[in-house]
């Protein structure tokens, strides 16, 4: 894959992220960006010989921004910024993240404003060539003036002096370069604070849980459009015209989806005429305006995240001269990670309502009162107690994504002596999206073990193609529960099938649908006058 830097698509990240599950995707430079690279790192030396200050390059860090550094001092400026900031606890961050990480730092730094040499983006993509994964500690950011603790980590890889992961154990950073044939970086001035100043660690936490949520998503549109066939719900309110005259794309589409999903049931057909239930539960008729709101939500967040991942997001920043001017540094605060924090707090809000409103489905569908089917789902209620309680690990699960999805960026504790005094939390807002996936995707599981359950009762009659593909594929796994047994390992079978992406092809194989994360792609490739 070629890496344009400021033209990365959505899709080249998802392929990035998607290879790196197994081994890293292979990764070209693109050659146009080596002169812009080259010039900024020429600015760098340009302004050592003159002996002009510029943070981070000869003065101090933070508060001790005022410390000149002494010429012969720099080198050691730098090996010290890594060494100090390298404070990070907490498990490592996964190799799927940390390819990535490497994948946006190489596409930042090689924009040509941040003065590292090419050696530098040579080195991170050999290691991202040779498959090793330096261990960052996930936890230590406050996503302000950059990840700094978690990429120290990386850089200290880089350097030989940290650590890399090799079958879930940190081995020593020197004995794997030298097993992998790769020279232990050395940093010039500046290129410690431009590796570890960036976002790229939170922008990768939320692009990997984005990724990991879509399938899930997808397996939810599944799941609702099961439960309303098991419940006998209308396919009414999915009609075209009640999405129109509202007009957000998401719920449009996600009620187009829900059409094909059902398009041809025998069950609904059965009781389109003279049903006395006049209206469904809102869990049944507002899926297209809860789940759509959702999809819009992550839809914009993917947006802000491609934007990001294009971005540059170290400082100072270089400009270098034309026609003769002088290079300029700017002091800026692009490592300020307010967009990722706000992006992973809305679809942490999203993740959270796909799942709540499937565990209202889950509850209905027991609920015989309403789904008018057996209590509990049970062939034999009283003498077995069916999915009663798989609804209350649901009704957990949905609980615990709601503590989560609390916002972090309204959190703000200043550091470095109230220099940096308003950050964003952007790193943990990211990372905590990991867990919450994965809560929908047992969720929604258990959402099709019962509606599965649910359909069969109505037998001989049979729901539509896609439905009753669905429900194939969940029972070459998971038998129909006649009687109480452990239902866990089923909700376990079943969750793998949504997290991977099988149940997902139920709705992937429906012709002329819309993507349901829409491939943006941000170009921005010139430099700033």
């Amino acid at each position: 894959m070629l890496l344009t830097p400021g033209q990365l698509s959505l899709e080249q990240l998802r392929a990035i992220n998607a290879g790196a599950r197994g081994m890293p995707l292979p990764l070209q430079l693109d050659p146009s960006s080596i002169p812009g690279i080259h010039a900024a790192a020429h600015a760098v030396e340009q302004v050592l010989a003159r002996g002009d200050p510029v943070y981070g390059v000869n003065t101090g860090f933070g508060r001790l921004a005022s410390h000149r550094i002494n010429a012969a001092d720099l080198a050691q400026l730098q090996i010290n910024l890594i060494r100090s900031h390298c404070v990070g606890v907490g498990e490592p961050l996964s190799p799927a993240v940390v390819w990535l990480v490497i994948a946006l730092k190489v596409a930042g730094l090689a924009r040509g404003h941040s003065g590292v040499r090419i050696e530098v983006i040579q080195t991170l993509l050999a290691v991202y060539r040779q498959g090793l994964v330096p261990w960052i500690p996930s936890q230590g950011s406050v996503g302000a003036s950059g990840d700094l603790a978690p990429l120290a980590h990386l850089t200290a890889a880089l350097m030989g002096e940290g650590a890399f992961w090799v079958n879930g154990q940190a081995r020593p950073a020197a004995q794997m370069l030298a097993q992998a044939g790769i020279a232990p970086l050395t940093l010039a001035a500046k290129e410690g604070l431009a590796l570890i100043n960036g976002t790229q660690v939170s922008t990768a936490l939320a692009l990997d849980a984005l990724f990991r949520f879509e399938p899930v998503l997808e397996a939810a549109l599944v799941t609702g459009a099961l439960t309303l066939d098991a419940a006998r719900g209308s396919d009414g309110p999915f009609d075209p015209r009640v999405q129109a005259v509202r007009g957000h794309p998401g719920q449009r589409d996600v009620a187009l989806i829900a059409r094909k999903l059902l398009d041809g049931s025998a069950i609904r057909a059965s009781h389109r005429e003279g049903d006395d239930r006049v209206q469904d539960p809102y869990c049944l008729r507002c899926q297209p305006q809860v789940v759509g709101a959702c999809l819009d939500q992550l839809r914009a967040a993917a947006e802000v995240l491609l934007r990001e991942a294009n971005a540059v997001t170290d400082n100072p920043l270089v400009f270098p001269g034309t026609d003769g001017a002088p290079a300029e540094f700017l002091s800026g605060g692009n490592f300020h990670a307010e967009p990722v924090a706000l992006a992973a707090d809305s679809m942490a809000t999203a993740i959270a309502e796909v799942g709540a409103i499937a565990e209202r489905r889950i509850a209905m569908l027991i609920d015989s009162s309403v789904s008018r089917l057996p209590p509990f789902l049970c062939p034999d209620p009283g003498l077995n107690s069916g999915f009663m309680i798989a609804h209350v690990t649901a009704a957990a699960l949905a609980s615990e994504n709601k503590s989560l999805a609390h916002p972090a960026s309204v959190d703000s504790l200043p550091t470095s002596a109230n220099q940096e005094d308003h950050v964003s939390m952007a790193t943990f807002a990211a990372r905590r999206l990991q867990p919450m996936v994965r809560n929908v995707a047992h969720i929604v599981a258990i959402e099709w073990l019962a509606a599965a359950q649910g359909i069969e009762f109505l037998r001989p009659l049979r729901s539509s193609g896609p439905l009753e593909r669905a429900h194939e594929l969940l029972r070459q796994q998971s038998a129909a529960v006649n009687t109480d047994r452990l239902l866990s390992p089923d909700i376990e079978v079943a969750t793998a099938c949504v997290v991977d992406g099988t149940l997902a092809q139920v709705v992937r194989a429906l012709p002329g649908l819309p993507t349901l994360l829409a491939p943006f792609t941000y170009h921005d490739t010139g430099r700033a006058p």
